[in-house]
């Protein structure tokens, strides 16, 4: 099956810089957007998916540091780097306080660079995947995302394409918050009124389905999204 190319959001000023990452990543076969100011991180996160962010810390709008942070609050799960010259430990640390996954001191060797996206994309992934037999426990049930059905003592209850699609997002952040954005960007497409009327309408109906066990539940961050609490 082909893999399809990482797709990466890099946030660098340095036009020289910003256009040699931006040529030599996308001759490694990712997909690369270049941003030259943060103001345009947070409204590009509310339309596009990312898989990986990458961030220069000394930009003239907002420093790096606090687009981090506001990244980690609103897109809880969308990864992101640090590469900048600030190679004080107090600026290593700062940036892993934040929520960075890497912190690259400049001058970085762009070979050393797809190596490191390489490898914490595929770790991050790797994570994040469901068990290889496809059966995932939640709670009392048996999840089939293959037949898209639930299992509970011994009856199957059918899926439709969408609610399993949306099951297995909540079930592979589990107990995490999945905001509004990043559920409707992964699996509708497209983050829009009309679609977040979808998406309650769809977490309604699996909260109904999930009822039978009172250890599940689906939460509702006011204004953020939802989290699906799954004991141990």
């Amino acid at each position: 099956m082909e893999t399809k190319p990482y797709k990466i959001l890099l946030v660098e000023d340095d036009t020289s810089l910003g256009y040699l990452l931006t040529e030599y990543l996308r001759m490694k076969g990712m997909e690369v957007l270049w941003a030259k100011t943060t103001a345009e991180v947070l409204p590009l996160l509310e339309q596009k998916v990312f898989d990986l962010l990458i961030l220069d810390v000394m930009m003239p709008d907002t420093d790096g540091f606090t687009l981090g942070g506001q990244i980690r609050e609103r897109h809880p799960s969308v990864p992101f780097l640090f590469l900048t010259a600030r190679s004080m430990k107090i600026d290593v640390l700062k940036g892993f306080s934040v929520g960075a996954v890497d912190y690259l001191k400049k001058p970085i060797d762009e070979e050393e660079l797809v190596v490191r996206i390489e490898t914490l994309l595929s770790r991050l992934s790797s994570k994040s995947e469901p068990p290889s037999d496809g059966l995932q426990s939640l709670g009392r049930f048996q999840y089939d995302p293959q037949n898209q059905c639930l299992r509970l003592d011994g009856d199957e209850i059918a899926l439709t394409s969408r609610e399993s699609e949306l099951l297995s997002y909540l079930l592979r952040h589990r107990n995490r918050l999945c905001t509004h954005a990043d559920i409707l960007k992964r699996i509708w497409g497209r983050n829009d009124y009309f679609n977040r009327k979808s998406l309650n309408v769809f977490v309604t109906r699996l909260r109904k389905l999930l009822e039978a066990d009172d250890s599940l539940r689906i939460e509702n961050v006011h204004g953020q999204g939802f989290i699906l609490r799954v004991p141990g």
